[in-house]
């Protein structure tokens, strides 16, 4: 009888020891399926992120140049309105494109844009492009004549401007 009593102690230890383990085993499982869970809500979070960031990014592209543009509209306008003037003489001609022209450079000035005029500078070949060189008075690397003007945009050169540089008399 003893023996017995003690066999039915050990097998309930046992068995608890053996349903503590399916529960611990069940709980990891759980643990194991959260994380999993986790794993593929970040996943599906970060592709997200990344769809939605490329769109933005082909929205910006694409319109970019809405507002310069919706900008240039008005001087086009002016333009086509000069054209379309019949009793026009030089004079008014002249004071028409001298608006646009101020249109045209408050638009520029709005989208920083910056005319590079080097009349008199040191060469620079960050931002002129010398198209000959002259024996000229002035002293020699300077820009004696700018045959067209350069641009910026934020300080990014747009355009080099085109000069002549002076170079020593011989």
């Amino acid at each position: 009888m003893q023996q017995d009593q003690h066999n039915e102690i050990h097998d309930n230890e046992h068995s608890g020891a053996a349903g503590s383990l399916d529960e611990r085993f069940a709980e990891l499982e759980a643990q194991i399926a959260e994380q999993q869970a986790a794993v593929l809500y970040a996943k599906a979070e970060g592709e997200n992120i990344r769809r939605r960031a490329a769109e933005d990014i082909d929205k910006a592209r694409k319109y970019a140049l809405e507002k310069f543009s919706s900008e240039l509209l008005a001087v086009k306008d002016s333009l086509d309105a000069a054209l379309t003037v019949e009793t026009a003489d030089i004079a008014s001609y002249r004071n028409g494109v001298e608006l646009t022209v101020k249109q045209l450079s408050s638009v520029f000035e709005k989208f920083s844009i910056a005319e590079i005029n080097p009349l008199g500078e040191k060469f620079d070949p960050n931002k002129h492009q010398a198209i000959s060189m002259l024996e000229s008075d002035a002293e020699p690397n300077t820009v004696i004549t700018v045959l067209q003007k350069g641009y910026t945009l934020n300080e990014r050169i747009l355009r080099p401007a085109l000069v002549m540089v002076a170079k020593a008399k011989a």
